[in-house]
């Protein structure tokens, strides 16, 4: 059985980091180890009609589709991505989402939450103590954070996330965590610290983990206490607009960070609670975002920095087992991490990333790019005419109208994958190494088609050649796996004969 990676997604942060790995893992890109990991993805989000957490989970449930109809192991979507419920026997099964399903949050001030009403004279004085600032609500009305809606988050209050958050370790899906998890099981988190859900989350998700034995309601209490846990902390990165009636204010963002990191040093770091912890951010926020706290739905664009955080996951996995030694709640040798470009450039393609970053993505995502390419521009003129296409499994002209496979998901994630580049390439600082709108030849910036006595142009006409040599012979499962499997094998074989891309093992 396959090792598993969870991954908490805290915040909508979280959902766009996660939103950034499914691209890769769906281009191919994995990591450098013996090991292979199946991905249990968790969001943690009280913001349900966040559109960053809506679009990400429609892309992990057609990447689910895709590899369950084309299988594994055929390059692209070839790691397997499942939900926690599916790996459990209980009888009483939680829904079938990615979602974590937090308790009596919809429709809830935050005095509602806690029993404010219900509590004694002095209780109440407390409260009032603790929770006596201020915040703008979703009427733009300014009222106290007792009184903060929590339908659209925590609006940048951690103090009101960490009480509301701690409630996950006494969740039925909590249960199923701990019950699932296995000595060789890992476990990644995913945050902000600039905002209120990261934030508030990611300690206490980490602190009930670590905590795992002082919990009388889950199993597999060993296991969890010494789990290998590595994290990613987004500090800011980009910019809002300026609006005095929103509780989200980029003034701020600083001072929360520092806060927050202030906290990390004596309860993450200091007490050596985690075995990897990545440090990312970026210092040019470009143009600014809409202000919106979360009634508007709040859809970001995507950032190179939320791509940057999804590799620190695929480096987590690369590490061995020896380097994430843990003893009694302790990482016995924890360290940290930095990312970075080779020059501080605008406007990113390939030639800025790191050596090995570069050999990590670069081949993968241009397959996957001159995958989508092909099946937009060429794929309905070359079905039942090209002997790749005729040979059985045939895909026709009905495949591409009537199987839902394709109509539907495949079609679907492909056409999330080309958003994701174009929001990353006019987004500031930009990653832009693709010309989308080019002939094939020029496809990759800072790539050309080698010339030689032996090399011809790269066009469809090169791609239907070598997709029909490749095919002849071969034997595939169904439809599906045959359009996977041939196009990831003729596009990892052209670009590596024709634009000087290293193989990859």
């Amino acid at each position: 059985m396959a090792a598993r990676l969870y991954i908490f997604a805290i915040g909508g942060t979280g959902c766009r980091v996660l939103k950034s790995l499914t691209m890769l893992l769906a281009a191919g890109v994995k990591p450098d180890s013996d090991k292979n990991f199946e991905i249990v993805p968790i969001i943690i989000d009280p913001h349900k009609s966040n559109e960053d957490l809506k679009r990400t989970h429609r892309l992990l449930g057609n990447y689910q589709a895709i590899s369950k109809k084309a299988g594994l192991n055929n390059g692209f979507f070839s790691t397997k991505i499942t939900t926690l419920n599916r790996l459990s026997d209980s009888e009483n099964k939680q829904s079938d989402s990615f979602t974590f399903n937090l308790q009596e949050v919809g429709g809830k001030k935050f005095s509602e939450y806690i029993g404010y009403n219900q509590l004694d004279e002095a209780n109440q004085a407390l409260a009032d103590v603790l929770f006596s600032g201020t915040s703008i609500n979703k009427r733009h009305e300014e009222v106290s954070l007792l009184d903060v809606e929590m339908d659209i988050g925590f609006v940048g209050n951690p103090n009101i996330g960490s009480i509301v958050l701690n409630q996950v370790k006494d969740s039925p899906q909590f249960r199923d965590f701990a019950s699932n998890f296995n000595a060789d099981d890992r476990v990644f988190i995913i945050s902000s610290v600039f905002g209120g859900t990261g934030a508030a989350g990611f300690p206490t998700i980490l602190k009930n983990i670590r905590g795992a034995m002082d919990n009388k309601k889950i199993d597999s209490k060993g296991f969890l206490q010494d789990a290998k846990i590595g994290a990613v902390t987004v500090l800011p990165y980009f910019n809002i607009e300026k609006d005095d009636n929103s509780p989200i204010q980029k003034s701020n963002f600083i001072a929360k960070t520092k806060a927050a990191l202030y906290y990390y040093k004596d309860n993450v770091t200091g007490n050596n609670s985690i075995n990897v912890f990545y440090y990312i951010a970026d210092n040019h926020s470009g143009k600014p975002y809409p202000n919106d706290p979360g009634d508007n739905g709040q859809k970001n664009k995507a950032h190179f920095v939320e791509m940057a955080s999804a590799l620190a996951i695929v480096d987590f996995l690369e590490t061995s087992d020896s380097d994430l030694d843990t003893e009694a709640g302790k990482a016995i040798n924890p360290f940290y991490k930095e990312f970075g470009i080779k020059e501080d450039s605008m406007d990113i393609n390939f030639s800025h990333l790191e050596d090995d970053t570069e050999r990590k993505i670069a081949l993968r995502l241009s397959q996957f790019v001159l995958f989508r390419k092909y099946l937009a521009e060429h794929l309905s003129d070359a079905v039942e005419k090209e002997a790749w296409s005729i040979d059985i499994p045939k895909i026709d002209k009905n495949f591409i109208r009537n199987n839902s496979f394709y109509r539907t998901n495949l079609t679907e994630f492909l056409t999330s994958f080309a958003e994701w580049l174009i929001e990353m390439s006019d987004n500031k600082r930009g990653f832009s190494p693709f010309n989308l709108d080019s002939d094939v030849a020029a496809l990759i910036k800072g790539r050309t088609v080698k010339s030689g006595w032996f090399s011809s142009k790269v066009d469809y006409r090169t791609m239907d050649k070598k997709l029909s040599r490749l095919a002849k012979g071969k034997n595939y499962t169904n439809e599906s796996q045959k359009l996977i499997k041939l196009f990831y094998d003729a596009t990892e074989d052209i670009l590596t004969s024709k634009f000087g891309f290293e193989k990859l093992r």
